[in-house]
């Protein structure tokens, strides 16, 4: 069988110090995440935050909206043609998974709302509680995630239609679904221990010692990227099986 082709729209490039010849960029993060798995894909990057983005739904499988340190409330120059992008995977049930900035935008883009937290900046390792009813089969195995979060915005509100999935301790919309094509987090399972530690080192003066220190602390806990990969993985394989027999019925 072919290699499932996925779409990776990246929602920002990192020019910091902490990138370049140190760190890998979004779009590589999460390929070093899903190359951990037997499903293999074949990826094409879209650099959506200079304009870019597939010319039709078709072009590739499935998509991915990458996290990004801009905020959808400030609305930038490429959120509105991200926004149609969405509304159309969405119209077609295209599997299209949305992680940090991609949970916020696709939430905006369905109806929902995205806010700036009250409770300030949410960073470090927290813990996302999965409670589906009914269960997704996709979500297998089942269970909480342990992942990484940096995030100041999140999403207040759920559009109509969507399903909440996962909850946290300061994030009451952590991760949502919608049919069998969407699904989203809050969260960062492409993030490792080594590039978590040096955007903290970044980040420290404007973060404060106090949110800086407790991030360190809860770092101690062990993330679970890898299984958030497969649940997408599965979401993606289960969706295309699904059009595929629809075609040949």
């Amino acid at each position: 069988m072919n290699a499932i082709r996925l779409g990776i729209l990246q929602v920002y490039h990192d020019k910091s110090e902490i990138i370049g010849d140190r760190f890998p960029d979004d779009a590589h993060r999460f390929r070093d995440l899903f190359d951990r798995l037997d499903q293999r894909f074949r990826y094409r990057v879209y650099m959506t935050m200079g304009g870019v983005l597939p010319d039709t739904l078709d072009e590739q499988d499935a998509y991915l909206i990458t996290g990004s340190p801009e905020s959808v409330c400030s609305e930038p120059a490429f959120l509105p043609s991200l926004v149609r992008f969405i509304r159309a995977c969405d119209a077609a049930r295209k599997p299209l998974i949305g992680v940090c900035f991609g949970h916020q935008a696709i939430a905006c883009a369905l109806g929902g709302r995205v806010e700036k937290a009250t409770t300030g900046w949410n960073i470090g390792v927290e813990t996302t509680i999965y409670r589906q009813a009914p269960p997704r089969v996709w979500m297998d195995p089942p269970g909480d995630l342990d992942l990484y979060v940096f995030h100041e915005d999140q999403v207040t509100r759920l559009p109509e239609g969507c399903e909440l999935l996962g909850t946290s301790l300061r994030n009451p919309f952590a991760s949502f679904a919608r049919g069998d094509h969407i699904f989203t987090t809050q969260s960062h399972p492409e993030f490792d221990a080594g590039f978590m530690s040096a955007l903290l080192d970044l980040e420290r003066d404007g973060l404060g010692q106090a949110v800086h220190d407790a991030a360190r602390d809860s770092m101690k806990r062990e993330p679970q990227g890898d299984i958030f990969a497969e649940w997408c993985c599965r979401l993606i394989c289960q969706n295309l099986a699904g059009r595929r027999r629809k075609r040949a019925a």
